[in-house]
Parts: C-alpha cells; sequence; structure tokens
C-alpha cells in the first residue's frame, strides 16, 4: 500500500492540479466529483460529499445524511486525456461508516471473506464495445469514417481497425501510459465493434479498471466524433457486446493457481477445485444471470434456437447454454488453457463489482459443497437442437430478465453475495422490466396494424 505522503509527491512530481473522486452507483455507472489538488487530505480523511437520494439504488432518500466518497490510495490513476488531473476509485461512507449500498464496499466485503478462506480471486476480461454515431431522428449507426467496415464478417479485417486507428492507438498509449500493460487491439464481430485487452490482476483492480476503461474510451470517441457505448446489443442484427472474464482462484498465502493440475484425467488441466467452482457456477447460473446481464437489452444477445446464427456475421458467439467444455466458444464456461477459465455470458453492460461478487460467491459455494459440473461437452454445441441439449440435461439460461429475477429471488447464495444492495437491485431492475414492457415498439406497429 502506497502512503499519503508518497502520493502527494508524486502528484507534485505529475503536475496534479486536481483530484477526481469517482464511484459508481447500482448500474456501475460512473460518478464523481472534481477536487483541488490541494484539498488531498479533506478527500482521504472524510471524503467528497454526495446526496446519495440524488441517486438511484444508493439506499439514501432526500432526507439522508451525506454520503463521502473517500479515495483509495492504491487507485492512483493519472488521466490520460486531461494533464493535471487525477483519478481515484472511491468507497462510501455515511457518519463515519462504511456504506455498503456502494457495489466497491460490497465487493470487499466478499472478496474478504474468501481472503479469511484462504483464497484470492484473479479475473481478466475482454471489453467489447461500439463506436456509433447519432442521427438526427435518434437512430444510431456504427461510426466508419472512411466508409470501409461493410464486410459481412469483419472481425480482425485490416481495413476495419484501420478505419479507426487513431482511436485505438489513443487507447493503448493511455492504457500503456497508466500501467496497464494493454496487450492487443482488434476489430470484433460486428461492424463498428472492438476490443482491447489488458493484462490480468486481482479482481477489485480489475473491476476498478474495467469502470475506468467505460470513462476512457467515452473521452477518446468523442475526440473523432464518435460514440463509444458499452450497451449490450445496440443493433438488432449484429453481434452484442460482452465482458468475458478469464479466471482463476489463488491461494492467498502463495499465490498459487488452485485451478491447476496438469495431471487432470479430463484432460483439460484442471484441478478438482476448479471443478467444484464450475459446478457452484452451474448450480447458480439462472440466478447470477441476473447480476451478469442486469439490463433487458442484455437479454437480446443472451439467445437460444436459430437466434445463435442471427447476426449479419452468421453468429451471436454467446453461449446460453449452462455447460462447459475445451477450448471452445459455443460454451458458457470455456477452458482456455490448464488452470485457466472464461465465462463467455457476462455482459459489457454489467457493475463488475456486483457481478464478480456474485460469481465468486456462486464458485465458493461449488467448493464448499463439492459439486461436480459433470463431463465437459466437446464439439459444437450450435449444431445441437433444442431437444437434443436438453436430452443431455443441458439447462438453459433465462431469456429475459423478468425470468431470471424470478431465480435470483430463490437463489439466496447469489441474494447474499449483493448484500444489503439485494432489495434496490430487484426493485430497480423490476421497474426497469416494467417500463420496458409496457413499451409499444415500431416492430408491433409494422407487424399488427393491419394483421387483425
Amino acid at each position: 500500500m502506497v502512503t499519503r505522503e508518497e502520493i502527494k509527491a508524486r502528484m507534485h512530481d505529475e503536475n496534479i492540479r486536481y483530484v477526481l473522486t469517482q464511484f459508481v452507483d447500482l448500474n456501475g455507472s460512473p460518478k464523481a466529483k472534481m477536487v483541488p489538488a490541494d484539498h488531498l487530505d479533506d478527500v482521504l480523511d472524510v471524503g467528497a460529499g454526495f446526496a446519495g437520494g440524488a441517486l438511484g439504488g444508493m439506499g439514501q432518500g432526500p432526507h439522508s445524511h451525506d454520503m463521502l466518497a473517500r479515495i483509495d490510495l492504491d487507485t492512483y490513476t493519472p488521466v490520460p486525456w486531461t494533464e493535471g488531473l487525477v483519478r481515484f476509485a472511491c468507497d462510501l461512507f455515511v457518519d463515519g461508516a462504511p456504506h455498503m449500498f456502494c457495489p466497491r464496499q460490497n465487493f470487499k466485503r466478499v472478496l474478504s471473506n474468501i481472503r479469511r478462506d484462504g483464497y484470492k480471486f484473479y479475473v481478466g476480461i475482454e471489453p467489447e464495445h461500439f463506436l456509433v454515431t447519432k442521427n438526427d431522428d435518434g437512430t444510431i449507426a456504427v461510426w466508419d469514417p472512411n466508409d470501409m467496415d461493410t464486410l459481412r464478417k469483419p472481425c480482425y479485417d485490416f481495413k476495419g481497425i484501420s478505419n479507426v486507428m487513431g482511436y485505438l492507438t489513443d487507447m493503448m498509449d493511455a492504457m500503456q501510459k497508466i500501467g496497464w500493460d494493454a496487450y492487443q487491439s482488434d476489430h470484433e464481430d460486428a461492424n463498428g465493434q472492438y476490443e482491447i485487452n489488458f493484462v490480468y490482476s486481482d479482481a477489485l483492480t480489475t473491476a476498478d479498471r474495467y469502470t475506468f476503461f467505460k470513462m476512457m474510451s467515452s473521452q477518446y470517441a468523442q475526440k473523432y466524433g464518435a460514440i463509444a457505448t458499452h450497451m449490450a446489443k445496440p443493433f438488432t442484427n449484429r453481434t452484442g457486446s460482452a465482458g468475458h472474464i478469464h479466471y482463476h482462484l489463488a491461494d492467498a498465502a502463495t499465490d498459487e493457481n488452485l485451478f491447476l493440475d496438469e495431471e487432470d484425467p479430463r484432460g483439460l488441466g484442471l484441478s478438482e477445485t476448479a471443478y467444484h467452482f464450475i459446478g457452484g457456477i452451474f448450480a447458480h447460473a439462472p440466478a447470477l444471470c441476473t447480476v451478469m446481464s442486469p439490463t433487458v437489452n442484455c437479454y437480446k444477445r443472451l439467445q437460444v434456437g436459430p437466434a445463435l446464427t442471427g447476426s449479419t456475421s452468421g453468429f451471436l458467439w454467446t453461449p446460453a447454454f449452462i455447460s462447459y467444455g475445451d477450448n471452445n466458444r459455443t460454451q458458457m464456461i470455456r477452458t482456455a488453457g490448464p488452470g485457466h477459465l472464461e465465462d463467455r455470458t457476462m455482459s459489457s453492460a454489467c457493475n463488475p463489482y456486483l457481478a464478480f461478487g456474485a460469481y465468486l460467491t456462486a464458485g465458493l459455494d461449488g467448493i464448499n459443497r463439492k459439486l461436480e459440473p459433470g463431463e465437459p461437452n466437446l464439439g459444437n454445441m450450435y449444431d445441437l437442437g433444442l431437444d437434443e441439449i436438453r436430452r443431455r440435461g443441458v439447462r438453459l439460461l433465462p431469456q429475459s430478465l423478468a425470468e431470471s429475477l424470478v431465480e435470483l429471488k430463490h437463489d439466496e447464495v447469489v441474494r447474499e453475495s449483493l448484500g444489503v444492495i439485494y432489495d434496490e437491485f430487484v426493485d430497480q431492475k423490476e421497474s426497469e422490466w416494467r417500463e420496458y414492457h409496457r413499451q409499444v415498439t415500431p416492430w408491433e406497429i409494422e407487424r399488427y396494424l393491419t394483421l387483425f
């Protein structure tokens, strides 16, 4: 841990004039205040004050005492698009006590519990996102400055990536500057969709970084007249955006990867601990879905049946089967390498603090109860009909936010991972579903207006 004096010296050396005190709301959206650098002690000892009732889902009303955002010195992040500004991730306090409606505080509670059990959670994330523009009529279009991003299968296309080279190099340069070790970027499966990868870290650091990645992408996209969106599925006929997570559990004392077993009789290089963790994910997957895919829009990418091939490129790349296998992208959980798992169902629209906390809690329940996930599914799951999938005993993920909310209400383990946030989360998501479900869409008008 760095000290106050070390941070002040660094701020002086880097000519930092202002501090962003940043936290997230229930949706994972960044909120912040800007504070002059010479008031660092104030936001470290007391915190920047916020009226929590002005934000939904924070457990406060208009009468509530201030939420105070206290900076975490270890999250010092120079803001690369503005000179003289540094960002700190913050934890919320009220009346001197941790405010547990703060998603970051809640995640730290989950992490402290697993630390006592001797575990550490490492996570990496694939931050898929789109660059779009808004039309005068409110619709959106792919940001395509040179009219080159038009292929039916644009993934990895050189012309597609060169089309936005300025944005991608700005982002990667910025990430290198702040010490994230960005190691590759690419054009993803949909027109206008990109991904920039940075190295694995402990789960709290990755959640902090994913939040800042969303802030950073929005600022660099603006420079080019585009909007960076992490909405799960902004286009009907294009692949949606995921936040695929790569992860393993480590020994808290030695850092040894507890998912690794080169002698694995199943041939995947996974330990019994890893298989029990997968068993826990499978046991709670329907309820986890609410936290990993928390908006009505998320379920437009999380589909089964013919919709698996329902995009311009040919695939949605989002398995909705509760299954695992080898290095096979048609599974919910892919074994990307020995001791290395990837979950492909996480939405780009998730709140990483809540999603990581719920996922970890579910996996640890599998370890504690020694749950077995069954044998791996090999081969192309997309080629199987739903009848065959069900015959194999493979369950499906919920197909709407309403379905997943029902599952969450009956799952005590995932509910516990949310702590006091649970009631606010369910209230907000039920309200979101009701509002969405009342809408009459252009599709309905076109389909039904003259049919009856």
